[in-house]
């Protein structure tokens, strides 16, 4: 596997931050370096579910962020509301945005990243481009600011594959920094932990069907991005 020596420390300050909640849902921002969702080993236990669940004991899953990842997290309170966004991320009429600090100055300000991805099973978890295997895979970046050798971009994933917008970053040349699974060992140091946030998910909400719009801060640089647009219609 590409990690053997992992060991799992996950923040305990702060413990549980939740953004929003209601009777159908909970949001809460992740911290990076926690599991989403508890891990095999007795060890791994700990996760963003777990601890929402001490609160809300029937809270549910709905989509993950990786353990390196911080962010919005958006869980299901009864099954209804777990169907209800369940569907909404599988026809992708959810929106995201995510921050990233990526090395080297990306060239152009705007662009698409389409390559396929898929396991790379014998480093897993590593995630690997695939043009005969792997699932289709779509990223939108938008560069906000350069600054020395490296570049503040908005990620728009489009699809939710596992590490998608680590490996499309790497795939154009510009690793995010504190990538442990995928930046050298310069790179790594450029940065306590991984440089990706997930700012902004945007749903539409499982009873009223009004669009929500939840955030969470950068917990990196001094970048306050403005809101994500609400979309005109419900889907």
């Amino acid at each position: 596997m590409a990690n053997p020596q992992f060991e799992y420390n996950p923040p305990l300050s702060p413990y549980l931050t939740i953004i929003y909640r209601d009777d159908d849902i909970v949001v809460a921002n992740k911290p990076g370096g926690l599991l989403s969702v508890p891990g095999k080993a007795p060890i791994h236990r700990d996760s963003l579910i777990a601890r929402v669940q001490r609160v809300f004991p029937t809270a549910t899953v709905v989509h993950r962020l990786d353990m390196a990842t911080s962010g919005v997290m958006i869980m299901a309170l009864n099954k209804a509301s777990h169907r209800h966004l369940s569907r909404q991320f599988e026809t992708r009429n959810t929106h995201k945005r995510y921050f990233a600090r990526v090395d080297g100055n990306v060239q152009n300000n705007y662009g698409e990243i389409t390559l396929p991805l898929i396991c790379d099973w014998p480093n897993r978890p590593k995630q690997k481009v695939d043009h005969e295997h792997g699932k289709p895979a779509l990223t939108r970046y938008e560069v906000v600011r350069r600054k020395d050798d490296e570049t503040l971009v908005a990620l728009l994933p489009v699809t939710g594959r596992s590490h998608q917008l680590r490996v499309h970053m790497l795939s154009i040349g510009h690793v995010i920094l504190g990538d442990r699974l995928y930046a050298d060992e310069v790179i790594k140091g450029k940065a306590e932990r991984l440089q990706l946030h997930a700012q902004s998910l945007i749903i539409t909400h499982p009873t009223s069907g009004n669009w929500l719009r939840f955030e969470a801060p950068m917990p990196f640089g001094d970048y306050s991005p403005p809101p994500l647009p609400l979309p005109e219609n419900n889907c």
